[in-house]
């Protein structure tokens, strides 16, 4: 028994030497955001323009489903909201590089993006249709049709319709660029048959130019997307918080009556901003 006594007094001390060690090579956990947040008094929300997301209306002052959802946010938590307008194709590099606290910015939920940043609980549920030129494609009908070695898909570069084209057309020509408006822009001068981006957009924007643009495959959705909130790793009471503020929100309606505000029509706010941007 005292020999029994001995090998096991030796063992604990071995896991304590060895998970001491262990322990002094785990990266630091990161700081108590939420508290970070409210003693600097503002919250820090990166985002980028993504009608109707986020925009900017005839004054130049940030409007839309975003900033509905980021404004609430900070007044809850009780605090003043900055927003941090960012190039969507660096927005999660600016995230690690804490230039601000949360990406509240329609960011759809991948494997590949969440192996580098933390995802809340979903707070919205798009999806991808397409936008193509009557000329080009207006006797296109099926997904074969656009995929093709001679159709050119245009789409905002980092962003989900560009995945979506690459895996949904991969014989097609694909053409990215730096926003939206760009991609859509191509369409509307025939140098691209088509482009994919989140709905409802497209079919905004083919309302706006009736002449040039329909929704194609009668509006179909490409895929299905879950947007969350997006936070550095490391974290998990902020992640707790930011569900939950999601949760109640949710449940209350009001998340789904700003939804329905931005997205069903434009009737509340499209003579409130230029539809290209």
């Amino acid at each position: 028994m005292k020999i029994f006594g001995i090998l096991k007094t030796r063992a604990i001390l071995a896991l304590v030497a060895i998970f001491g060690v262990v322990a002094t090579s785990l990266p630091a956990v990161a700081g108590d955001l939420i508290a970070d947040i409210q003693k600097r008094g503002t919250l820090k929300v990166g985002m980028s323009t993504f009608v109707p997301w986020a925009m900017r209306d005839k004054k130049g002052d940030l409007i839309g489903f975003e900033i509905d959802v980021a404004t609430k946010l900070a007044k809850d938590m009780g605090v003043e909201v900055e927003f941090v307008p960012t190039a969507w194709s660096g927005i999660i590099p600016a995230l690690l590089a804490k230039k601000f606290d949360v990406i509240i910015g329609g960011m759809s939920i991948t494997p590949q993006r969440n192996l580098t940043v933390n995802f809340t609980a979903p707070y919205a549920h798009s999806g991808q249709i397409m936008a193509a030129n009557k000329k080009l494609a207006g006797n296109y009908t099926t997904m074969d049709d656009f995929n093709q070695a001679s159709v050119t898909i245009a789409c905002r570069r980092g962003a989900t319709p560009c995945k979506a084209a690459q895996k949904l057309f991969p014989k097609s020509t694909l053409r990215q660029f730096d926003d939206d408006a760009q991609a859509f822009q191509e369409v509307v001068n025939g140098n691209a048959h088509a482009m994919i981006s989140s709905a409802p957009k497209p079919s905004f924007w083919s309302e706006a130019y009736p002449n040039e643009v329909f929704v194609a495959l009668d509006g179909k959705k490409l895929t299905r997307g879950n947007e969350a909130f997006a936070l550095r790793k490391g974290d998990m009471d902020a992640m707790n918080f930011f569900s939950n503020w999601i949760l109640v929100n949710a449940s209350s309606g009001w998340l789904e009556e700003r939804h329905s505000f931005w997205f069903k029509d434009r009737s509340g706010w499209k003579d409130m901003v230029k539809l290209e941007q």
